[in-house]
């Protein structure tokens, strides 16, 4: 069963998840970096066809391939399209080995105790039906961390787990993704605080479940260690977190067992005015030391 097949490859595979989930908030800065100006397009429509057209690129790159990447992270809209007449999930696993995930959440709500949560997701259910029938693995969901608030940061942990049970009963495998913000004064402090309550959190989930965790790279090297070695956790993998790649690189390779799941890290310096060669070369190389700082580790 496939299935199997892509728990093996996120188990044990050496490489990363490439996240390919900027959503419509992000979606304009996305392309600018990519060299597409917003008064290129017109309309919504415009816009995501444009962005489908760059993650496509991407996806069909020669480097791209489950050799380095062992997974990567779709927005809903590009689930629901296709990349030469394939599904795009399909496309993914069939024509790359790449282990499709699904970016689920909504946005963050107003902040309230130094975190923001998750707006809530009516919609869940249906949403990670069609997952199901598209051929998704996993999910991914964000919550951000702005200050070592003891309540806030318990806050997000329970509400990522609470949702995470909702989604291992869909046969779904969840990230599970509190973001701490780099640039805060007690980031050590938050990381102390969000390492204890996920350890609570997943000492508390049936022996038979397991889910994965995204995390900011911390301050302390190795601090993410007793998760990492956690039987209730399939894989742990880093956000760049707004730290330019050489940054982030050189930061995960510090951390043993942690693998890179990146987004602007990865498409850092591609363009749609470059060549096909040019682009590929360009991608070929983040992807060659995105990858060296994961098995670095």
């Amino acid at each position: 069963m496939t299935n199997q097949a892509q728990l093996e490859q996120i188990r044990t595979g050496d490489g990363f998840i490439a996240a390919l989930d900027q959503s419509g908030g992000s979606t304009p800065k996305a392309l600018r970096l990519y060299g597409i100006e917003e008064n290129a397009y017109s309309g919504d429509e415009e816009m995501y066809g444009l962005i489908h057209e760059m993650r496509s690129r991407i996806i069909k790159s020669p480097a791209f391939t489950g050799d380095k990447i062992i997974g990567a992270i779709l927005f809903e809209m590009t689930m629901d399209r296709a990349i030469d007449g394939i599904p795009t999930a399909t496309y993914l696993w069939d024509k790359r080995r790449v282990v499709p995930f699904l970016k689920v959440d909504k946005g963050l709500d107003d902040a309230a105790n130094g975190v923001k949560l998750m707006k809530a997701m009516p919609d869940l259910d249906a949403l990670l039906e069609r997952a199901v029938k598209a051929g998704i693995f996993g999910t991914k969901m964000r919550s951000v961390i702005d200050a070592a608030n003891a309540t806030g940061i318990k806050a997000v942990v329970a509400q990522q787990f609470e949702i995470g049970k909702q989604i291992l009963s869909h046969g779904l495998m969840p990230i599970i993704e509190p973001e701490v913000t780099i640039s805060i004064a007690d980031k050590p402090q938050a990381e102390d605080i969000l390492l204890a309550e996920i350890k609570a959190q997943l000492d508390a989930l049936p022996e038979d479940k397991q889910v994965m965790l995204k995390l900011t790279l911390p301050t302390k090297a190795n601090l993410y260690a007793p998760l990492i070695n956690h039987p209730r956790v399939l894989r742990v993998v880093a956000l760049s977190g707004g730290y330019s790649r050489d940054e982030a690189n050189d930061k995960l390779s510090q951390n043993t067992g942690m693998i890179a799941s990146f987004s602007r890290g990865l498409t850092e310096g591609l363009s749609a005015q470059q060549s096909d060669a040019e682009f590929d070369a360009m991608l070929g190389a983040a992807i060659d030391s995105i990858y060296a700082a994961s098995v670095a580790g």
